[in-house]
């Protein structure tokens, strides 16, 4: 059997990205995703593109007993998984702390850390019994700096940031590489998501510069997975040209 990625959240964006890119290289894929119908699409385009096995499974990470019974009851020799790439995560909202919705909180912590730990917990054990594996998981420059009215959103990066650094103590007994790769501004749905389908506002923060690209990101990513066995690369910043620093961006 091939090598095997498993990609959260690969519906769009930079899972989807990543997901073409570890197609590319070969690997079989497990990904997973909310919505059934742009899932089903992508593994049809995979299987057909690359010639590549592909297991989709559709549940959202916030819920723990869906992932634990969706990873759990694949067949044995899809759990030897190569690469998990924690890429599931979202911002909602963009309010002062005394403004804030505590459903966005809510939404924003269940997915990007609590999410990120149930898949974590499953496949890192799965790779402990195999004696390999690679955890990338999906941070930002929110996880090294916090941004006015990012407040809750940075929480979350930072708590990846953390975890990142946990896991690769936790794990490295086990010969298990951990990386996080922290991305700058990248133009994909993640804006729109965050003010809540407003696109006329979503193309304004990506407006006067040239933005990262989702491509961007899975390449960096599979940089880092292809790197040799004795090479772990801890993690990596990528950012726009034009961008210094979370808020920083020099617009024409």
């Amino acid at each position: 059997m091939a090598k095997i990625a498993l990609i959260t959240g690969a519906t769009s964006g930079i899972g989807e990205a990543c997901a073409n890119v570890f197609a590319r290289e070969r690997y079989d894929l497990i990904l997973t995703g909310r919505r059934l119908p742009r899932l089903e699409k992508l593994g049809h385009y995979l299987k057909n593109e690359y010639n590549v096995n592909v297991i989709l499974l559709n549940f959202d990470v916030r819920n723990r007993d869906e992932v634990i019974y969706h990873l759990e009851s694949m067949p044995a020799e899809w759990k030897k998984v190569n690469v998990l790439v924690n890429n599931a995560g979202l911002s909602q909202g963009l309010d002062p702390i005394q403004q804030g919705s505590y459903d966005d909180w809510d939404t924003m912590i269940d997915t990007n850390v609590k999410g990120l730990l149930y898949v974590s917990k499953v496949v890192a054990n799965w790779m402990i019994a195999n004696q390999f594996g690679h955890i990338i998981n999906l941070g930002s420059i929110a996880g090294k700096e916090v941004y006015a009215n990012g407040n809750v959103y940075c929480a979350t990066k930072h708590a990846v940031d953390a975890l990142n650094k946990g896991m690769r103590i936790d794990l490295l007994p086990y010969g298990i590489k951990v990386t996080a790769v922290h991305p700058g501004a990248v133009e994909t749905e993640f804006s729109e998501v965050r003010f809540k389908g407003d696109k006329s506002r979503a193309k304004k923060v990506y407006q006067g510069f040239e933005p990262l690209v989702a491509e961007d990101v899975a390449e960096t990513i599979w940089f880092a997975a292809s790197r040799p066995p004795h090479v772990n690369i801890n993690e990596l910043i990528v950012m726009p040209a034009a961008q210094s620093g979370g808020a920083n961006i020099f617009r024409k």
